[in-house]
């Protein structure tokens, strides 16, 4: 499902280049369940956002199903993300002015499919969010906010899901209900690859990816 070759970011400073990540060559298989670990700073988010086709690498190849991403025009790229990469970011990311179900209608516009209000609403139903579908980012909890980004991300039925710190901001019983939401994704065949410091999302790796100061250190 995912292929990196040699993955390294760079960034120019006033004090000079500064190394995100340098060489990664890593191999995820169709419906693998990956947590990246590490510190903060070790390279996890800009590893994830690498993969979604949002940041283009210094240098390296990136393949997501088959598809070298950034070797595609920007606009087939933005297509190619919304059709088959949900992405769930710890801060969210919902537009403040769209109620729940708009913010999850939103996905489908960008990938220009057929949006059904009636789907967008079954599917926080199953999160749980029925009843606030209808409400603005504002008006929900720190949970609810991130089981409609939940939603959204689901929404397309993407191949792969990313999720960066998806429960950094949560009580235990609402990171342990994101954690099953992404289980059960997994479960039914997609792929997920969390980024977190902590170990919760461990018991459902099949494979944990440890990086330090932009390099894998370990893989288990």
């Amino acid at each position: 499902m995912v292929v990196l070759e040699n993955i390294s970011k760079c960034y120019r400073t006033r004090r000079g280049e500064v190394y995100a990540l340098r060489e990664v060559n890593l191999r995820i298989e169709k419906g693998e369940f990956v947590v990246l670990s590490g510190p903060s700073g070790s390279g996890k988010t800009t590893l994830l956002m690498t993969i979604a086709a949002m940041l283009r690498p210094s240098s390296g190849t990136v393949c997501v199903g088959g598809s070298d991403i950034y070797a595609m025009a920007i606009s087939e790229r933005a297509r190619f993300r919304a059709e088959n990469i949900g992405f769930v970011f710890q801060m969210f990311h919902l537009v403040p002015y769209l109620n729940i179900v708009e913010n999850v209608l939103l996905a489908g516009r960008l990938s220009g499919r057929n949006a059904s209000k009636a789907a967008a609403e079954g599917l926080l139903e199953q999160l749980g969010l029925g009843e606030r579908a209808g409400h603005k980012p504002a008006e929900l909890s720190a949970g609810e906010k991130q089981r409609a980004a939940i939603a959204r991300a689901l929404f397309n039925e993407p191949k792969i899901i990313l999720a960066d710190e998806p429960t950094g901001n949560l009580d235990p019983d609402n990171a342990s209900a994101v954690l099953g939401h992404l289980a059960e994704f997994h479960g039914k065949g997609g792929t997920v690859i969390l980024a977190t410091h902590g170990p919760a999302a461990r018991e459902f790796a099949g494979l944990t990816v440890t990086l330090r100061r932009g390099v894998i250190e370990r893989t288990e």
